[in-house]
């Protein structure tokens, strides 16, 4: 009894000392990184304006100009709820971007907010002193002079008057002259793999893989893949295992999103919930008359899932989920910042943990990740093959190396952070409204995204049936057991079928 009450003292010490450790690192480290990322901002900048001839604004500095240098018009800053207008060929369209893009608190970026703000003051307490001394103005220039020195007090935030910075820009695009930047950029890859849809007629399309039946196909499917990943995820490990029947019944689609794999990779774009799911509906669901279909969806790619099933509410049979990441808000906690500590807590244990916050705090140190990675692929792909030897690792790296920074850091915040406070509306809609089967996988040594969250999507969809499987994790709960999940699958399919017809209400 006494060894065994000193050895759980003793365990608890250990954990406690490696906890501190960890946050007193984790501390140091990041703290480096947020001056690292700040100099790596300047030093993008001058590289962005020899190479390109521009300079190319970053969340870092100046939100607004970030946003409008892509051809989007912010037009609101609302706590996390932030509108830009985007301007298509024949409508204009609101959407929303997460403030996380531009709002990462840490040490360094507090100390140059309170820099920033300073010298704004100083600035307008100049531009005031002397608008005083020689005033004449009327009292409408007065007005919009008060309003002005507001604005750059950070005491008003922009509103949706439509006012002449808008309408310059309304007019430079209905004109033609949208902001335009090379493709690729110079940090990205300029391969003919990644590059594809540029010479191709699909530039407004995204690679869809299909398998089966054209005209004879009783159901379909669309499968959506995760964050860095692409359509081989499905393709290269479940479709070749399902049955000769399944392949004559369904029709198969496999996406790779906006952004990944051989889809556009437009630099452009912000990469919004509207825009990823506009392009599934113009690449999937329009050209081949889908009326009703089966959703298969892994980690951030369930997002994108939810949403469309609510969007075709009538549409979507059964709704498949591996990884869900769906982490509920507490009340009062502002759900996008909630969610990026969440995915990204900025420690450096685990690794898994490091990587994340990497990626979602650091605009410029993940934008290097990519110039390192991302750009020169093609050589890793060949040390992968020739050490492994292996071509599930092989396909993996291709979807994990093919996309852009801009892709992958407006995705990840858009999408991940900027969802968190309409998931809750989704789940509750899935339950309410929708009368489809709903089942979740999860592996239960996933460390990327915690097998908590499934069982979290339950609490809100009480019907939804949780599997957690054992010594799986993100990644091989698919990969390495595809046979077992096909078979899973087409039971999911048969059953959904089956309950549809025995009630056709």
């Amino acid at each position: 009894m006494v060894a065994a009450a000193l050895v759980c003292k003793t365990k608890a010490v250990f954990s406690l000392t490696g906890r501190v450790m960890n946050k007193a690192i984790s501390f140091i480290v990041f703290s480096f990184l947020d001056i690292l990322d700040l100099l790596l901002c300047i030093v993008y900048k001058v590289a962005d304006f020899f190479i390109e001839a521009e300079w190319k604004p970053c969340y870092c500095t100046s939100a607004k100009e970030a946003i409008t240098s892509s051809g989007k018009i912010l037009v609101s800053e609302q706590g996390e709820s932030n509108k830009i207008v985007c301007l298509s060929s024949s409508k204009l369209q609101l959407e929303e971007i997460s403030d996380t893009l531009y709002t990462r608190p840490s040490l360094v970026s507090e100390v140059s907010k309170l820099t920033v703000t300073e010298l704004k003051r100083l600035k307008v307490d100049a531009i005031t002193a002397g608008s005083i001394s020689t005033s004449t103005s009327t009292s409408s220039g007065t007005t919009i002079r008060q309003s002005c020195e507001k604005i750059m007090k950070g005491t008003v935030r922009s509103t949706f008057t439509i006012n002449s910075t808008i309408v310059e820009m309304l007019q430079g695009k209905i004109g033609g002259q949208q902001p335009s930047h090379p493709i690729p950029r110079w940090s990205d890859c300029d391969c003919k793999f990644c590059n594809s849809w540029t010479s191709s007629s699909s530039r407004d399309s995204l690679f869809v893989k299909a398998e089966g039946p054209k005209d004879k196909a009783k159901e379909d499917v669309l499968f959506i893949h995760g964050f860095i990943s692409s359509s081989a995820f499905w393709t290269e490990t479940v479709f070749p295992n399902f049955s000769n029947v399944t392949k004559s019944t369904y029709r198969l689609f496999a996406i790779d999103l906006l952004g990944f794999g051989r889809s556009p990779k437009p630099t452009d774009s912000l990469y919004t919930l509207r825009e990823h799911l506009d392009m599934i509906e113009k690449s999937v669901i329009e050209p081949n008359k889908v009326k009703s279909f089966h959703i298969v969806a892994h980690s951030l790619g369930c997002i994108l899932a939810l949403a469309l099933a609510v969007k075709h509410a009538g549409s979507v049979k059964s709704l498949t989920l591996l990884a869900p990441p769906y982490y509920p808000v507490p009340k009062g906690a502002q759900a996008t910042q909630y969610v990026m500590r969440r995915v990204a807590p900025r420690r450096v244990w685990p690794l898994i943990a490091f990587g994340a916050s990497m990626a979602c705090w650091y605009e410029h140190i993940s934008r290097t990740i990519c110039l390192l990675i991302c750009k020169n692929h093609r050589l890793w792909e060949f040390l992968a093959k020739l050490v492994t030897r292996n071509r599930i690792r092989t396909f993996l790296l291709e979807g994990f190396f093919c996309h852009t920074h801009n892709a992958a850091w407006h995705t990840l915040h858009n999408i991940i952070c900027g969802t968190a406070s309409k998931l809750d509306g989704y789940l509750d809609a899935v339950r309410d409204c929708l009368k489809c089967d709903v089942n979740i996988f999860h592996g239960r040594d996933d460390e990327v995204i915690p097998v908590e969250c499934s069982y979290n999507v339950q609490a809100k969809i009480p019907r939804a049936r949780v599997k957690v499987v054992e010594k799986k994790d993100h990644i091989t709960i698919v990969v390495g057991r595809q046979n077992t999940f096909a078979r899973e699958l087409e039971e999911i399919w048969r059953r959904s079928s089956s309950s549809r017809g025995n009630n056709p209400s």
